[in-house]
């Protein structure tokens, strides 16, 4: 009886080059995103300029402040940084289909049909949501939560906010409502998963009321305004992420396999 030769090949072998390639192809996106992110950062440069995005980013607050108030820079270089991370975030923001699209592109060859019937339309959702959450949050609730603090203030009290505080301000309230308006993503992923039915989304909404007003009143300033408009829209984007994971349950189930095989 002859003595099988031992397996010398590497049975890992052959597949260092798919993984070379993938890392190629990840950073090829990578790079476009980038570029993206760039090219809509120069375009801001030109059109209408950092000092400009600063200026419109400010108008819901200086049309509050008092006559011939202003914002103040407490910082040497403030008014050059500030501006530039606001031009930034919006360059950012302006490219994000475009840093989707790679994303997207790159993930997308190893998903099934079922999958990219689900993938596609969340992450198109997601985005659109968390724009309507950033501008719901700048054409309403910072009008009424300025007006609401500057009528609370004594008149005896002249404001002048920091540049940087207020941005600082800004950001957290847009990530805050951006993030909120995320609810009917997170509800249909959960049901979607099957790490939560819907019988059990619909049993929780008393809970889920609750830990809105609660949310609400930890990231936004403490008015009534501010809560409510925060609070409220978190209880409807439930509602329609229930109705949403329905659905999306239903025409994203992965193929049944042949009972005959």
């Amino acid at each position: 009886m002859s003595d099988t030769p031992p397996k010398t090949e590497d049975e890992l072998a052959g597949t260092e080059q798919p993984f070379v390639s993938h890392l190629i192809e990840l950073r090829d996106r990578l790079v476009r995103a980038m570029l993206a992110i760039g090219v809509a950062a120069i375009a801001l440069s030109i059109y209408p300029g950092p000092g400009e995005l600063y200026d419109l980013l400010a108008a819901p607050l200086v049309v509050h402040l008092p006559k011939g108030a202003t914002l103040i820079a407490t910082s040497v270089i403030s008014p050059f940084m500030v501006p530039l991370k606001i031009m930034l975030m919006a360059a950012f923001l302006i490219a994000l289909p475009v840093v989707l699209y790679q994303l997207w592109a790159f993930v997308a060859p190893g998903l099934y049909a079922h999958e990219k019937k689900l993938v596609l339309p969340l992450v198109v959702s997601s985005t659109l949501l968390f724009f309507i959450g950033v501008a719901f949050c700048y054409f309403f609730v910072f009008g009424q939560v300025f007006k609401f603090i500057q009528g609370f203030a004594p008149k005896s009290i002249t404001a002048a906010p920091d540049i940087e505080a207020y941005l600082s301000f800004v950001l957290t309230m847009f990530l805050a409502f951006g993030l909120a308006f995320e609810v009917p993503v997170v509800v249909v992923v959960l049901a979607r998963m099957g790490m939560v039915s819907v019988q059990k989304l619909k049993d929780f909404r008393g809970y889920f009321v609750v830990l809105a007003f609660v949310i609400a009143a930890v990231v936004t300033p403490p008015d009534v305004v501010s809560q409510l408009a925060l609070a409220i829209p978190m209880c409807l984007l439930y509602e329609i992420g229930i109705w949403a994971a329905q659905i999306f349950i239903k025409h994203t189930q992965a193929p049944a396999e042949d009972a005959s095989l």
